[in-house]
């Protein structure tokens, strides 16, 4: 999604069709099958996958996020969604199918077993906010609501009621023991509990349970309540800054208003950090770029007419 064809793609797809885009589509469509190929392979042969297999920032989640922002219903977007919902199968060993072979960010030895990842952009939340998507709007396959509910049980288990929020990944001794992660991660789009949050309230939305949607709801809350999780951010970006913090707030407070007593203080907290610690990047996910946009959809307070934020699963 963030690199090569399909990004280019997506950024075409918020101006007029052209040829270029016509002909970038051809390859997406080629990527999707062959990855879709491999996946099952990797699956009939009973291998872990590898986190970029399935993840939103390069793997079929991803592209799944694409076909949905710009055709809709598809034939190959039903594909990608077949296989999510082969993806939450349980293995005979008794780890979920989206269980990585190696750590999150490769074969480290603290992560000996692989690992079970949590988050909306690397994680099963990716899948879950793309499913429970499509379900929205009436895109569906076979065992679609029983894969969120798979993939929604599985987070229950490792939510931290006391502290109400998520760590970003699971070892395979704590999938054992059932003992987790005990730090708590940092309130960010990517790894932190705001992007689980928006996934889990997405998925209530589309499963049409109530209670699902308001603990998501909730749970936001309470980490924007939290000072000591405000206080692990460190820059302004959207993927792990206050803007993608104030965005995904923006965007869960649409069916919550509780919710919208919290926007000011994000909007002064980005526009503070722009003028006084402007990013050297200028890109969309780290950089100026994605802060700005972010702070001009919450101060306009209108829905982004390109539907930018589709690629990080928070558009409704």
């Amino acid at each position: 999604m963030f690199e090569g064809a399909p990004a280019v793609a997506f950024t075409l797809a918020a101006i007029e069709p052209t040829h270029a885009l016509a002909t970038v589509d051809g390859h997406i469509e080629t990527i999707t099958r062959v990855r879709l190929a491999t996946a099952h392979r990797r699956i009939d042969h009973g291998d872990l996958p590898e986190k970029g297999e399935y993840d939103l920032m390069a793997g079929l989640t991803g592209l799944g996020v694409y076909l949905l922002r710009c055709y809709g219903e598809g034939p190959l977007l039903r594909d990608v969604l077949a296989y999510l919902v082969r993806l939450t199968e349980p293995r005979p060993d008794g780890l979920p199918g989206w269980w990585a072979a190696h750590g999150p960010t490769g074969a480290e030895p603290a992560w000996h077993g692989g690992h079970g990842n949590l988050s909306i952009s690397h994680g099963i939340a990716g899948p879950l906010a793309l499913l429970a998507q499509t379900h929205r709007r009436g895109i569906q396959v076979a065992e679609q609501s029983h894969a969120m509910h798979r993939i929604l049980g599985w987070l229950d288990q490792w939510f931290d009621r006391t502290g109400m929020w998520w760590p970003g990944a699971i070892s395979r001794s704590e999938q054992d023991t059932g003992e987790a992660p005990r730090e708590t991660p940092r309130p960010s789009w990517c790894y932190g509990t705001p992007g689980i949050a928006r996934a889990q309230q997405l998925a209530g939305l589309a499963l049409g349970d109530t209670h699902r949607q308001r603990f998501a709801e909730t749970t936001l809350a309470a980490c924007l309540a939290d000072g000591h999780q405000i206080g692990k951010l460190t820059d302004v970006g959207l993927c792990h800054g206050w803007a993608g913090l104030l965005h995904t707030t923006w965007r869960m407070s649409q069916h919550d208003v509780r919710l919208r007593a919290y926007l000011p203080r994000l909007i002064d907290r980005v526009t503070e950090r722009l003028a006084q610690q402007p990013p050297v990047d200028s890109g969309l996910l780290t950089g100026a770029t994605g802060a700005q946009l972010a702070l001009h959809t919450a101060t306009t307070d209108q829905t982004p007419v390109t539907r930018w934020d589709a690629c990080l699963l928070l558009d409704g």
